[in-house]
């Protein structure tokens, strides 16, 4: 009997060349699976279905996680403001995570001996998918056949043509990867240290010129509304800010970081609404919450990011993080106004009732009315005590 085989199948060259060998050199019974994470329209859905059945697969499954993938990372990456080295929202490695679990779940529903992806050895794709499958199945084959066997794109397509598939194969100059919490654009360019992407890599391009306002409104750090519109599900609200935003070229930038085998990357994108809603969330935050609250914040939400990065999502430590970060949320409620404007976007300011920047108690530089000027002096005197008598006794 044939070994039975999940295959994460996104039609392109690498898991095509992985249906055919699979099935037809190694003998496996392949279960193709697609795991949508908000970057496939209907019709790509149907076309990918149909691609995978020419190939041969018994069996192709379409799983749509975007509410799962917001439920249970995005909302934490939000509520702790997480930019990867201050720049990236994790586009695709957040996305990796619920692909690799959604796989797995699959793999086991169906009793699957194996599981195989299309991952190369260059990248940090490989050590995720791996290390969800080794966590959640570890008793299940994991088979990669362009990693295992160093694999040209070349050395695929001719193998291929000679299994009478006829599509047209050719690389485009530039990789695109789109999930609902932003797109990747790899190029010639990002293989350099020192060179942009051209305008025309990005797939959003600017049709928007005029500057417009948008109202954004978040109840216990979550975005649930825009301008007068309100949302039961912040996935739509995170798809209706793309379309507001997304036409102004928004949210285009290069990261630089280091991957999880060891050597620096660099890697286009362009996240128009994560950009827009991480830095909405965190000067609303600024307004509402302790100077003691955004210190440990910070802190924890940088550690939460690296271990999604590093495909550590699983770690039980991420579940104590993400109870931290959602605590902190209960008074992350108001309005923050932003101006949109091509290729760039800037906070105007916030509403809220829980704002810390009472003018009961004060104004920042002007007046005070819960201090007087003796308390201040006491205050100082004490505030220097220790650090004075540091640099008396060791003045000499």
């Amino acid at each position: 009997m044939a070994k039975k085989v999940v295959l994460a199948f996104s039609g392109g060259l690498d898991t095509s060349y992985c249906v055919k060998y699979l099935s037809e050199e190694k003998g496996m019974e392949v279960h193709s699976v697609l795991v949508d994470t908000g970057g496939f329209s209907d019709e790509e859905l149907i076309n990918i279905e149909n691609r995978a059945k020419t190939l041969g697969v018994k069996s192709h499954k379409t799983v749509n996680v975007v509410n799962e993938y917001y439920e249970k990372c995005l909302k934490y990456l939000v509520f702790g403001n997480v930019l990867k080295n201050n720049t990236y929202p994790l586009s695709v490695s957040a996305e990796r995570m619920f692909q690799a679990l959604a796989v797995a779940e699959y793999a086991r529903s169906i009793d699957a001996e194996a599981i195989a992806h299309g991952s190369t050895g260059a990248g940090n794709d490989q050590v995720r998918f791996d290390v969800v499958f080794r966590i959640l199945v570890p008793n299940v084959e994991i088979i990669t056949p362009i990693r295992d066997m160093r694999l040209s794109r070349e050395a695929e397509i001719e193998y291929l043509k000679a299994k009478g598939v006829e599509q047209d194969w050719t690389k485009a100059a530039y990789s695109i990867n789109k999930g609902i919490w932003g797109t990747s654009v790899g190029g010639k360019e990002t293989l350099t240290s020192n060179q942009y992407l051209p305008e025309s890599a990005f797939p959003t391009q600017l049709t928007k010129t005029d500057a417009e306002q948008v109202d954004l409104y978040f109840e216990k750090g979550e975005l649930r509304g825009i301008n007068s519109e309100k949302f039961v599900n912040p996935v739509d609200a995170i798809k209706k800010l793309q379309e507001i935003a997304g036409p102004f070229a928004i949210g285009r930038d290069i990261h630089v970081g280091d991957t999880i085998i060891g050597i620096k990357g660099r890697v286009g994108f362009e996240a128009a609404a994560p950009l827009i809603i991480i830095k909405s969330h965190h000067t609303l935050e600024k307004h509402v919450l302790t100077k003691g609250q955004l210190y440990w914040k910070e802190q924890l939400g940088n550690w939460y990011g690296t271990m999604v990065h590093e495909g550590q999502f699983l770690e039980p430590v991420a579940r104590n993080i993400e109870t931290f970060l959602a605590d902190t949320q209960q008074n992350v409620t108001g309005t923050v106004h932003v101006q949109l404007s091509p290729y760039r976007f800037y906070v105007i300011g916030i509403q809220s009732e829980h704002d810390l920047m009472s003018a009961k108690f004060g104004s920042y530089g002007e007046m005070n009315n819960a201090w007087t000027g003796d308390d201040v002096r006491g205050f100082s005197k004490i505030m220097s005590n220790q650090t004075m008598i540091y640099h008396k006794v060791n003045e000499q």
